[in-house]
């Protein structure tokens, strides 16, 4: 099936990117441990959070919602957009045209 977008595909996982990184455990989708998440510097953290963006990406078109740490990310294809929960109380919608 796919996640259908008219974007660029980098502006998306881009944002996806940052959404991602949102949510304060989403190093846990890596099987990390806190303490080797923490020993790794900023640079490190954005590369693994755009190696977890296109992974997840491609993974909503099989699976319409997947979760990443205490947060979800959900495929709505009606609406043409990837919603990232990082808690309860904030989302962040990522356009796909």
């Amino acid at each position: 099936m796919g996640v259908k977008h008219g974007r660029e595909y980098t502006e998306i996982v881009g944002e996806l990117a940052d959404a991602i990184g949102s949510i304060g455990d989403g190093y846990i989708f890596f099987e990390m441990e806190t303490a080797d998440w923490e020993e790794l510097d900023e640079g490190q953290h954005k590369e693994l959070m755009e190696v977890l963006a296109d992974d997840v990406f491609y993974a909503l078109g099989e699976d319409p919602v997947i979760a990443v740490g205490t947060g979800t990310v959900t495929y709505r294809p009606k609406h043409h957009c990837i919603e990232v929960s990082v808690d309860h109380k904030e989302s962040r919608i990522i356009r796909l045209i």
